[in-house]
């Protein structure tokens, strides 16, 4: 009983956090919806495009990891998740060092004397999306391809089917699958991307519905304007959450016996999955590569001001880590469908949704700078409460399966079981919960943009001030400073979780 009321509290609070911030939105809610058209326009075309772009580049990529082996393959496919939990900003900083106005593709166009090419706007927007996100993609769909059982391609090879033939009868079904499910969840990732389309976009023709209503919070001041675009990116969310729970991702080829599948065809094909492969691994490592050898030398004679600024986001970060375990935890132990609608709710909201409400429902009472630190804690653990929830969902359902009825016959309760039971046999999701939880909040740009004093910025907040100050070595040594922190914290909690 005690869990089910401590579930019952966090779900309130979850509800507090993510439908007040709305219901004060709606209340400030003014007129204008026009005058926005466009920022909306721009948003849904935006999302399309990496989306569409993401998936396509993602399919011979993952095709190519799944028929081929070879020496580094494994860590190839690790690194294909670190874009994830990688600060946008960095990515943003490392898509610059390559496509900006002086970075290495427009000195190599330069010395052929061709014209530069420029990184912002719509397609600089849509590049950083594809940066951030195709990787996404590749694993989600390598799944798909290794769900296949190995048995099924053998099948087809002593049939005599050839590359056409496997592609037709294996490959596209299980694309029809996978395919729906990958488009909308990255089309919802890039609704959100506020980070990007504040360094990338701008000008009336590149603003995003995020964008749109931070400049009206954040410079123009206009309450009104900011509650209707508030109202507007909440909804669309929604809308784009709710599609993609609908959109399931079945598995129909059974199972099999978990052999390897066999090494894919030879000749030309094995020059184009070894050429797709290469080129994807450029595409990631050089422009983090770029970031890494411009900001190591920074590294050591970085100002004070940055240090200040990274000790308030491992601080903002351990404290929403411990939130989001908790509530994530208990939510988790809950049987029941409504604790999955509360936790995943938060996935509708954005930070600067959420922020934009809570500026408007304190700025009465308290300065925002008074309160930048303890709002952006709860904003940004309650938006990595979905996938901390995710992560534990599933080993908490087992634990009740296998151990539930016989913890309660030796009256194994409350805090006893919690320390005996539950959390030694839970601290690997635990770790590797806490370490997403980690990384999402050092990399965060979406609240503390509202909130935050100029002197008191958190790390991802002055690398983007840096950025617009042109003071490119400092922002590179800032960004190599908050990838190793970011990584760091990742790396301690899913290490201490599977050390437990």
């Amino acid at each position: 009983m005690a869990g089910r009321a401590l579930a019952l509290i966090v779900g309130a609070a979850v509800l507090a956090l993510t439908l007040g911030p709305l219901i004060l939105v709606a209340l400030h809610a003014e007129g204008g919806w026009s005058a926005d058209l466009s920022a909306l326009r721009f948003t849904l075309v935006q999302a399309a495009l990496s989306a569409v772009i993401s998936v396509a580049l993602a399919i011979p990529v993952a095709r190519a990891l799944a028929r081929r082996r070879f020496p580094g393959r494994r860590a190839l496919v690790a690194l294909l998740g670190a874009p994830f939990l990688l600060p946008v900003i960095v990515a943003v900083l490392g898509l610059l060092a390559v496509f900006g106005r002086s970075g290495i593709l427009n000195q190599t166009l330069g010395g052929f004397g061709l014209p530069a090419i420029r990184i912002y706007g719509l397609h600089g927007v849509v590049l950083a999306h594809v940066f951030l996100n195709m990787p996404l993609a590749v694993r989600l769909i390598l799944h798909g391809w290794q769900a296949i059982p190995a048995e099924r391609f053998r099948l087809a090879t002593a049939l005599g089917l050839g590359p056409r033939g496997v592609r037709r009868h294996l490959e596209r079904p299980m694309l029809v699958e996978v395919l729906p499910g990958t488009l909308v969840l990255i089309f919802v990732i890039c609704l959100t991307s506020f980070a990007v389309a504040l360094t990338l976009g701008g000008g009336p023709k590149a603003t995003t519905l995020e964008l749109a209503l931070y400049q009206a919070l954040r410079f123009q001041f206009d309450l009104g304007r900011a509650a209707s675009l508030s109202a507007l990116q909440f909804a669309l969310c929604g809308a784009a959450v709710l599609i993609a729970a609908r959109v399931a991702v079945p598995g129909g080829f059974g199972r099999g016996l978990d052999r390897a599948v066999a090494q894919g065809p030879a000749g030309w094909r094995m020059g184009v999955d070894a050429a797709v492969i290469a080129a994807a691994a450029a595409f990631l490592l050089v422009p983090l590569g770029a970031v890494a050898l411009r900001g190591a030398p920074a590294l050591l004679d970085l100002p004070s001001s940055v240090w200040g600024a990274a000790g308030r986001s491992v601080g903002i970060a351990l404290i929403s880590t411990a939130l989001t375990g908790g509530a994530a935890l208990a939510l988790a132990l809950t049987p029941g469908r409504w604790v999955e609608v509360v936790a995943m709710l938060p996935l509708a909201a954005s930070s600067l949704v959420m922020g934009t409400g809570l500026f408007l429902g304190l700025f009465p009472f308290l300065a925002p700078e008074v309160v930048a630190l303890p709002v952006t804690v709860l904003v940004n653990a309650t938006l990595a409460l979905p996938f901390a929830f995710r992560i534990l969902r599933p080993a908490a359902t087992s634990l009740a399966r296998d151990y539930g009825m016989l913890a309660a016959s030796v009256g194994m309760t409350g805090l006893a079981r919690l320390r005996w039971l539950t959390l030694p046999r839970l601290a690997g999701p635990l770790g590797f919960a806490g370490g997403v939880t980690a990384a999402l909040s050092m990399g965060d740009l979406g609240v503390i943009a509202l909130f935050a004093a100029p002197d008191a910025p958190t790390l991802p907040l002055l690398v983007q001030q840096l950025l617009g100050a042109y003071r490119m070595d400092q922002a590179a040594g800032a960004a190599l400073l908050l990838v190793i922190l970011s990584f760091g914290l990742f790396w301690m909690f899913d290490k201490g979780g599977r050390r437990a």
